[in-house]
């Protein structure tokens, strides 16, 4: 059977959150470049989803900074699991945000008359706030994803653990 923390993590983002403490054990950590885990995670789910943020404007100027502070306190741990864990949630703000930027209630997909799942054409812009609000989770994406250290940690946790 595929180990649910490191083999398929697919499996798991349908069940419960993980009976583990990541800072405790960073070899348990699986990187992925997506936003999966990011409520399992722990502690870090527990340190970042209260600052996560995008119902307002100021709520994700807000929830952004705090984000990216905890991904330096991190970097500075050298907790690599942190810094990933800060880079998905940032991730998470802007792609949520951009969601709702683009489709009436952030809807993506429809039923047409026959029942058949649908994706809907994008609006440009149907929430020019929110619109505003990925932007905003985007600039400190950005700062993580050119961060040198961020580079280097990440490089080390995959050479350190696979």
């Amino acid at each position: 059977m595929t180990d649910p923390v490191r083999g398929d993590v697919s499996e798991v983002d349908d069940g419960p959150e993980y009976d583990l403490d990541f800072r405790e054990h960073p070899e348990r950590y699986h990187h992925t470049p997506d936003e999966r885990g990011v409520f399992k995670i722990e502690p870090y789910k527990s340190e970042l989803l209260p600052e996560w943020g995008i119902s307002d404007l100021a709520a994700a100027e807000s929830g952004a900074e705090a984000i990216y502070e905890r991904y330096r306190e991190y970097r500075g741990a050298d907790e690599f699991v942190g810094m990933d864990m800060a880079r998905k949630y940032l991730q998470m703000g802007w792609t949520r945000a951009m969601r709702y930027a683009k489709y009436p209630g952030g809807q993506k997909y429809e039923t047409d008359a026959d029942g058949t799942r649908v994706e809907r054409e994008p609006q440009e812009w149907y929430d020019p706030e929110k619109r505003e609000i990925a932007l905003v989770y985007r600039e400190y994406l950005d700062r993580v994803r050119e961060d040198d250290a961020y580079r280097a940690a990440k490089r080390a946790h995959r050479e350190r653990y696979g």
